[in-house]
Order: structure tokens, then C-alpha cells, then sequence
């Protein structure tokens, strides 16, 4: 059975000297009790109770093994991997649902957590339900609404460049870059110099070296273009590499992301598929 639980901050008046449980003061959401608070929103958990046991699979973590990993809420809560902004659910109020992904030896899940955030100071201070669990068609339930927080993004900002997909927070491209992040050597140049390098993509789709074609399992086309600046501003090796994806009606192209790299190995990663001549591709489009 999926649980509540309250964070909301106690706050104590000089006049009477009386505590408060403030969820979010703004609102006027400030309750003499816990009684107070947990009748105000009762109505709100038993829907969210219905709608998840509703949804439970028999498969899923049972009662007993839910409460060994309940102690994981307060890390979902506090360091998300994602957050959506759900405010169809209620009239009154939006409720936030918060993911995080789990890996616990060789078991990996996700846990969720549906919150009210104060709308003060944006902290989860009261948690109408949460929950451990294996099954996707439950956890893909609680995204819904609008985006409010993307761990993915955080990570792959700071490698974005103005006028790529990567920058738009586009999950083709997150994906794609964050599969390159993953595989690039230790000593390759630092995420947060790729800005630096940045004049270096209009001549890589320009003036390529090479262009490769393939598509992915999904059936996206992606066109990668290498490009190789030996000793560039004192840096061995230098590569840098646009990776797009052409639209199979009109053959343009979107920007995907590009970086630079002295990573031999990952420029070879990008030799895959049908080799082009450069004569052969339509001129690029910014996405």
C-alpha cells in the first residue's frame, strides 16, 4: 500500500506561542494539527490510492517489501531524476510527481512520489503517496503533465550549443549525447570546454572530412560529419563531429549535437553505416 507522509516545516507565532504546520503559507495552507492537515487533503490521497492500486500489478513489490525500500523516498524527493507538474488531476491545486531511478545490487527500479510543492520556496512539503516499483506501464502514469525537472538535461547543458536539439532538451539528442558521454576516454576534453570549440561546427558541416549514414533501431536517420584540426589552438589530435538527423521525404537536416574529442576510439564509433561523399548530402538546417 502506497503511503503518505508530511515535510511540512512547524512554525511557532511570538503571540500565543502556539505551533503550526505550515504546507505552504502563501496559500494559506497553515493547519493547528496534523489531524488538520491530513483531513484537508484526504479526499486527494484516496483518489491517488485508487488510481495506484487500480494500476498495481500482482508482479509488483508487495506491502512488505515496499516498506524495506521506503526509506529511499527522502532521495527522490531531494535528488529527482525527474519531476513532472501534474495540474489536470486536482482543480484546487497542481501535484507534483517526483521519479528517481534505483539501482540496488543487481535490482533496479524506480521510485515515485507524489508531492505538493509550497509554492514559496518550490519544496515538497507534503506527500500524498509514494512508492517503489519494477513495473514501467505504472511509473510511465506519473509522467504527465509538464516537464518541470530533467536530471538528463542538467547533465547534458552544459555541452549544448545554440541552435542544436541538445539545447531544446530533445530526447533523441539527450540520448544520444549522454551514450557518448559514456563511452569517451577519461582524458578526453572536459564537457565544459566544448563551447570553446564551437566556431569549429559550421566548418565541420561545411567542409567535412567525412559524412556517415545510419539508422538507429528506432529508424531515425542520423548523418554524423568528422572533421579533423590538427594541432588546433595546441590541441593533438582534434576531431570535432556534428551529429544530425535527416528527415527521409525532404533530406534535411536537424542538428542534433556536435563536440570535439582526441578520443580515436569514439571518432571511430561515428564511422558507421554508408560512407557519403560530401557533394552528396543537402545543405544542413539548424534545428
Amino acid at each position: 500500500m502506497a503511503k503518505t507522509k508530511s515535510r511540512a516545516k512547524k512554525k511557532t507565532t511570538s503571540a500565543s506561542e502556539k505551533e503550526y504546520i505550515v504546507v505552504d503559507e502563501a496559500a494559506g495552507l497553515i493547519f493547528d494539527s496534523e489531524t488538520d492537515l491530513y483531513g484537508y487533503f484526504q479526499s486527494a490521497i484516496d483518489k491517488l490510492e485508487t488510481e495506484y492500486q487500480s494500476l498495481r500489478s500482482p508482479d509488483d513489490y508487495n506491502d512488505e517489501e515496499q516498506i524495506a525500500l521506503e526509506h529511499y523516498l527522502e532521495a527522490t524527493l531531494d535528488e529527482p531524476d525527474e519531476v513532472w507538474m501534474d495540474d489536470k488531476t486536482f482543480e484546487e491545486f497542481p501535484v507534483y510527481h517526483f521519479l528517481k531511478n534505483i539501482d540496488q545490487g543487481d535490482e533496479a527500479f524506480k521510485y515515485v512520489a507524489v508531492a505538493y510543492v509550497s509554492s514559496e520556496d518550490e519544496y515538497p512539503t507534503f506527500v500524498f503517496i509514494h512508492f517503489p516499483t519494477k513495473d514501467s506501464r505504472l511509473w510511465q502514469n506519473y509522467q504527465r503533465g509538464e516537464m518541470a525537472y530533467d536530471k538528463n538535461f542538467e547533465t547534458v547543458a552544459e555541452g549544448a550549443i545554440e541552435g542544436d536539439a541538445l539545447g531544446e532538451g530533445d530526447p533523441l539528442a539527450m540520448g544520444l549525447y549522454l551514450a557518448m558521454l559514456k563511452v569517451r576516454g577519461e582524458k578526453d576534453i572536459p564537457q565544459d570546454k566544448f563551447p570553446e570549440f564551437a566556431a569549429l561546427r559550421e566548418e565541420t558541416i561545411e567542409s567535412a572530412d567525412e559524412i556517415w549514414r545510419k539508422n538507429d533501431l528506432d529508424g531515425n536517420v542520423l548523418v554524423s560529419f568528422i572533421k579533423e584540426f590538427p594541432d588546433h589552438e595546441n590541441v593533438k589530435d582534434l576531431a570535432y563531429i556534428a551529429v544530425t538527423q535527416e528527415d527521409e521525404d525532404s533530406n534535411v537536416h536537424s542538428l542534433l549535437f556536435s563536440f570535439p574529442t582526441t578520443d580515436r576510439t569514439l571518432v571511430d564509433r561515428y564511422r558507421q553505416g554508408e560512407n557519403l561523399q560530401a557533394d552528396e548530402v543537402s545543405q544542413e538546417s539548424a534545428h
